[in-house]
């Protein structure tokens, strides 16, 4: 009967962890300023056991999933002799435990109980302006990190629950928005106490030993499903290679390529891809693993919440210094670029053998867009910031998702059109599916999106950072590939200029910047494709007339 106890016990307590990070997520998403955040939901929060094994995560970014407890190992590496209760440390740095961009920063707090840590809780969000060459910090065209914003090496924000008056000082003299910077850390502040104190509910309700127990059998239980997993899939090496089209320095395109083998473990090794580059696309060790973690959960247990037992059984290998593993003091400003052809990569070696798990290529790009200059009524700086919709490739038994983010980008939600006129100096005139010649096959790819934006106020300035576009979506078994992404410049003089990433270019008052996203590719010969279905594309707008006749054989509908 004690063994029935603590079996039973146990289930509560990982279900509180499980509740744990869905407050922490709503915590940071109702208190931030940035839309980027509580509209976009480009965050991550969790909590790692003592060790900096993840327990729990909630995600907003799929592509953080692997970030978080690299976040904490370097707290752990620096203070971990001198760790006290209270303590929040504050990290950015791609290459020392942030993983990603200096965007993206990360709040860590240890949590004690009966005189020692038993857990760290922690959150990463996508901060509006972190300062940097370019409004919005992240740009296309920087060539070393130090043009890319302020670094927060693993500091310490509070010590012992003293404020680092200082360091604030510090970000908001190098932010163009210090109001909102200042607001997205305190938000992110308010997440990691609500952690804590809800895990402290815990704590003194069934005691530190017995948590950190249940946590232990958190972890061997992921692992276990994990290798329940890897047993039932096709044993072997699988391999594909592509190319990234450009670093934003006008250089490229790059080779990629990965060897996947799955036995035991599941290796994703990426060696031979080219070197790290000029531009600010490279990603780091640990932004390409947590890439890597989301297509290996996708094909092995996509239905169990994320934990760092999941993972013992995944390896990521690539030497140092790749586009994959940029060394100290490359730029990674747009990261994302190359982080999620890692991705795409690893789904094109397995697309064939795990048809009922891996769909053809998508559009494969965050296409991060920045738009700033001074609202027309407050006479303030805005900063537009956002990732965009487009099409995911087809599966072998369905079409693909259409105007949908990427799968680095996860759970992640548009900044809606009313939020969008409100708050920037911009008026949306288009927001829809395209219907460009793509992506055709028995199973459609999906349709990527055209966004118009029309500029109201005296000027602004436009970022673009899309990729995709030289090298298309790859369909499978005779589907046809996507389209690519891209920008248009439409000036008021009828001029037209056709960009992929671009910084800082400049806009009058009334110019347009209309951003098209991809089509996926599509899966299967495309006169396979049933009547009905294809009739009902039309119905809806999915396709044209043209492209029925043309793909479809069927006129006249």
């Amino acid at each position: 009967m004690a063994h029935q106890d603590d079996y039973f016990t146990h289930e509560i307590i990982r279900n509180g962890l499980l509740a744990l990070g869905d407050e922490m997520f709503d915590a940071l998403k109702r208190t931030s300023k940035s839309p980027i955040i509580y509209e976009t939901l480009d965050f991550a929060v969790g909590l790692t056991d003592a060790k900096a094994n993840l327990v729990t995560q909630g995600n907003g970014v799929t592509g953080f999933l692997g970030t978080l407890d690299a976040a904490v190992r370097e707290v752990l590496a620096k203070h971990g002799n001198h760790l006290q209760p209270d303590d929040i440390y504050l990290t950015n740095d791609p290459y020392g435990g942030g993983g990603t961009h200096l965007s993206d920063v990360t709040l860590v707090k240890p949590v004690f109980a009966d005189g020692h840590i038993v857990a760290f809780v922690a959150c990463k969000a996508h901060w509006t302006e972190v300062g940097g060459k370019s409004a919005g910090s992240f740009t296309s065209d920087s060539s070393e990190i130090y043009q890319e914003g302020i670094q927060f090496p693993c500091v310490q924000l509070m010590r012992a629950g003293e404020l680092n008056q200082s360091l604030l000082d510090m970000i908001a003299a190098n932010v163009r928005l210090p109001d909102m910077t200042l607001g997205d850390l305190w938000a992110g502040v308010a997440a990691v106490r609500v952690g804590e104190r809800r895990l402290r509910n815990l704590l003194d309700k069934y005691s530190s030993a017995t948590v950190e127990a249940a946590i232990v059998g958190l972890l061997d239980y992921g692992e276990a499903m994990v290798r329940a997993a890897l047993a039932k899939l096709p044993h072997g090496i699988y391999t594909a290679s592509d190319f990234i089209d450009d670093d934003g320095l006008g250089h490229g395109p790059f080779h990629t390529q990965v060897k996947v083998t799955i036995g035991e473990k599941f290796i994703a090794d990426f060696t031979g891809s080219h070197a790290q580059v000029a531009g600010p696309i490279n990603t780091t060790r640990t932004g390409v693993t947590s890439r890597i973690r989301a297509v290996f959960l996708a094909a092995t247990v996509p239905d169990i919440p994320a934990n760092g037992g999941m993972f013992r059984l995944l390896e990521v290998v690539c030497p140092d210094a790749t586009l994959f593993t940029a060394q100290r003091p490359s730029p990674t400003s747009i990261y994302w670029e190359t982080g999620i052809f890692a991705m795409d990569l690893v789904m094109k070696a397995l697309a064939p053998v795990l048809p009922e798990r891996i769909p053809a290529g998508g559009f494969a790009s965050v296409c991060g867009t920045i738009i700033s200059g001074e609202h027309p009524e407050s006479g303030e700086l805005y900063v537009l910031v956002e990732p965009l919709t487009g099409g995911w490739g087809a599966g072998s038994g369905k079409d693909g998702e259409r105007g949908q983010f990427g799968p680095g980008n996860g759970e992640t939600y548009n900044i809606p059109v009313e939020v969008a006129e409100a708050r920037y100096g911009v008026r949306v005139e288009q927001y829809a599916f395209h219907t460009n010649n793509a992506g055709a096959g028995r199973q459609r790819g999906g349709n990527g999106t055209v966004l118009d934006y029309r500029i109201v106020g005296t000027e602004a300035f436009f970022t673009g950072t899309y990729g995709r576009d030289k090298f298309l979506p790859w369909g499978v078994e005779g589907g046809q590939s996507g389209s690519g992404n891209y920008a248009e410049i439409r000036r008021t003089d009828g001029s037209m200029q056709r960009v992929t990433k671009i910084a800082q270019a400049r806009l009058a008052k009334g110019d347009l910047v209309r951003l098209y996203t991809g089509t996926g590719g599509g899966w299967g010969k495309p006169a396979e494709r049933a009547r009905a279905q294809v009739l009902q594309d039309l119905k809806n707008g999915y396709i044209t007339d043209a492209q029925a006749s043309e793909h479809y054989g069927i006129t006249g509908a």
